[in-house]
């Protein structure tokens, strides 16, 4: 998926598709997961569709959930739904930082390189 450290720093415009690409990916999951969220605690823990968007917002964004929570069903699912948002915010963020990433380390190390001849 990138190029290795022996070939050529990539171009400006392919680097730019790249973050897009990347970004795409990245806003996919956090708007799957927030749909999922959403459906969850709209018929698990029999929110309106307002309030089960709010709270699968606010524990995808990493604050919590909105109000109490009455039903055995919505509270297993606020408790499973908060372990996988924080796990699906972090990988989207990763995901758009890794070709920032690998673009820094892949200068340095043509420049390492550069100055070792």
């Amino acid at each position: 998926m990138y190029e290795h450290h022996t070939q050529r720093l990539l171009s400006r415009r392919a680097f730019l598709r790249r973050m897009v690409r990347h970004g795409e990916v990245a806003v996919a999951t956090l708007v799957f997961s927030l749909a999922m969220g959403t459906a969850g605690f709209h018929w698990l823990a029999l929110q309106g569709w307002l309030d089960a968007f709010l709270n699968s917002a606010m524990l995808l964004g990493g604050m919590g959930p909105v109000g109490t929570i009455k039903q055995t069903s919505g509270k297993l699912f606020a408790a499973f739904y908060a372990l996988y948002a924080g796990i699906a915010f972090l990988t989207a963020w990763a995901f758009v930082i890794a070709p920032v990433a690998h673009r820094i380390l892949h200068k340095l190390h043509l420049d390492e390189r550069t100055a070792r001849k």
